[in-house]
């Protein structure tokens, strides 16, 4: 048998190449560079591509090399939940916590209950054979409930409102919804994963036991982080990727999806040593761009829309709206209850519904673990995308001619003059 790597070697920078060019004509129209790239991951696939040039796609992504692309993708994906557990520092929620947990709340609650409803009927047409109505039903709920925290971000960073009244307190909402969708995904992947409740159960107390071990542990892993930044960044790198590896690992055999290890291990690091901030950037300057690519091409030979029975486009419409509206109105609701004007809570519904790769990693971890068809699997992502690209001209019209919305807050104020009455 002859040696993959030089199919590696030709799949590995078409790839990039392709999702940079994604990323760069997704800016150009006004859209975070992710949604260009997870774009140009379902168009190398069987939805274009291969749809249009069979041939060219079998030379740049020939079946003896998928095996390859698919582990470093996967890897590149585990370093990326990392980082977006490292970027979630609850701490942060100091000012406003009240209405920050409360506007989250009300994001989750409303889409779960929607979705949980929704999965009940799609069950008997989407359900893969022998995966449990529960499971399924928790999973498709969990899905509909999400909003991407690094996405957010980026979009808010790119139109300058990052550190306004308005980013401050969007991101502080996605923040706690990230970390409540976690900890769902948690529990539904122990009961996907186990044959019995009681295994379910069991997996369940380990990874909470896993996750409890790195809280308490954390003053020691600074110390060592610390003498490890002594010596070389470098080492730093190395102790960091050699534990949410292993993390990884922990909650693999545990009987939970490796990326949970991955994001559990970013989550839990402590803060304020320079030399974990530098080593983040490194991984962020050089994972990200070149790897991670590769996850969503993984993502896109899974994703084929022309396979898509016209009988089920439908139901594609239906989830999108169901998606849309349980997390607009969970949200706005919840922003109009506690005291928001009526543009700030449209604000905050339309943010919330800023799906991303967050979404994408959860789905994909959804097919490996088969609690979801390759069919509902192309459904939802169509959701994720649509539902993502929605968000950034709409937050351009709702902020139009609004100063009070893109002024930066006060020192120690999380929430606007006009926003949530309990923390004024």
């Amino acid at each position: 048998m002859s040696s993959p790597l030089p199919l590696v070697l030709i799949a590995v920078p078409a790839v990039v190449l392709a999702c940079q060019a994604g990323g760069w004509a997704a800016r150009r129209l006004g859209q975070p560079p992710v949604i260009g790239e997870m774009a140009t991951g379902i168009l190398l696939g069987p939805s274009l591509l291969g749809w249009l040039a069979p041939g060219v796609q079998h030379l740049l992504l020939p079946p003896a090399v998928l095996p390859y692309t698919s582990v470093l993708g996967n890897l590149a994906l585990l370093v990326f939940l990392f980082l977006i557990g490292l970027e979630l520092d609850l701490r942060s929620l100091r000012a406003g916590r009240r209405a920050v947990a409360f506007v989250a709340t009300g994001s989750m609650v409303l889409p779960l209950a929607l979705g949980a409803v929704l999965a009940l009927a799609m069950y008997p047409a989407f359900a893969p054979p022998g995966v449990r109505r529960l499971s399924f039903v928790l999973f498709i709920a969990t899905a509909m409930s999400i909003t991407a925290f690094p996405v957010l971000a980026r979009i808010l960073t790119d139109k300058g409102l990052a550190t306004t009244r308005l980013g401050t307190f969007a991101l502080a909402c996605a923040a706690v919804d990230d970390a409540l969708a976690w900890c769902l995904l948690i529990a539904v992947t122990s009961l996907a994963t186990a044959g019995s409740p009681v295994e379910a159960l069991l997996a369940l107390a380990l990874a909470t036991t896993l996750t409890v071990a790195l809280v308490a542990g954390r003053r020691l892993v600074k110390r060592a982080l610390e003498r490890a930044a002594r010596t070389s960044d470098e080492l730093v790198t190395v102790l960091l990727v050699s534990g949410l590896l292993l993390a990884a690992w922990a909650t693999d055999r545990i009987g939970v999806h490796p990326a949970i290890g991955a994001f559990l291990v970013g989550a839990t690091l402590p803060r304020g040593v320079p030399a974990v901030e530098r080593s983040a950037a490194r991984l962020q300057a050089v994972v990200v761009p070149v790897l991670l690519p590769l996850f969503f091409v993984d993502i896109g030979l899974r994703t084929d829309l022309a396979a898509l029975p016209s009988g089920q486009w439908g139901w594609a419409a239906l989830v999108l709206a169901v998606a849309v509206t349980g997390k607009w109105l969970g949200a706005a609701g919840a922003a109009r209850l506690a005291g928001c004007d009526w543009r700030w809570s449209a604000l905050m519904g339309t943010l919330m519904n800023c799906r991303g790769i967050t979404e994408i990693v959860v789905l994909g971890i959804g097919l490996q673990l088969g609690v979801i068809s390759a069919n509902m699997f192309t459904i939802m992502v169509l959701m994720a995308i649509v539902s993502t690209a929605a968000t950034a001209p709409l937050l351009d019209r709702l902020t139009r001619n609004a100063p009070d919305l893109t002024a930066p807050p006060p020192a120690g104020e999380t929430v606007p003059p006009g926003g949530p009455q309990a923390t004024r």
